[in-house]
């Protein structure tokens, strides 16, 4: 049986040089088939809304469509980290905002962390999240949430680290 992946355990990997596998789900069947051949970090990702739902892309993806997407993956997943994607303007508009909607996923039982898009402009928000106990996981580079800003799908980097 295999141990629940934590950060500890992803920092030991990193340490050791090993590759960690991260995949995205967004219903119960493929969760528990990423989970049971050892994927170390399963992803709900917003892309559910380009994928499931027919958008032509994830700025109309909700909230509560990213819950029910969450709810089924975290029935099935045992052992792999859980990290939910925010969809577009669920943490942009104050780090409060994103606290709020954050913790709607934290409270699903087996969610281990939120990611969400941005550089140095969200490093305020992401520095509070974390002081609330909510494990971050940034995006920098393709930015889809961006896309109206940009121009449509293309690399943009304005990278920040926090300690």
């Amino acid at each position: 049986m295999m141990k629940k992946v934590t950060i500890p355990y992803l920092w030991e990997l990193k340490r050791k040089g090993e590759k960690v596998v991260l995949l995205t789900a967004y219903d119960y069947m493929m969760a528990a088939i990423e989970d049971m051949l050892g994927v170390e970090v399963i992803l709900v990702g917003d892309s559910y809304g380009t994928t499931l739902m027919g958008y032509s892309d994830t700025l109309p993806v909700t909230m509560e469509e990213m819950l029910v997407a969450t709810r089924a993956v975290a029935r099935a997943v045992k052992n792999a980290m859980l990290i939910v994607d925010m969809p577009f303007m669920s943490y942009q508009v104050s780090p409060e905002y994103a606290i709020r909607n954050a913790g709607r996923f934290m409270k699903i039982e087996g969610v281990d962390g939120v990611k969400l898009e941005g550089g140095v402009d969200m490093a305020p928000t992401v520095e509070r999240l974390v002081k609330c106990g909510i494990p971050v996981m940034g995006h920098v580079g393709l930015l889809p949430q961006s896309i109206k800003q940009v121009g449509g799908y293309r690399r943009y980097i304005r990278a920040y680290t926090v300690a």
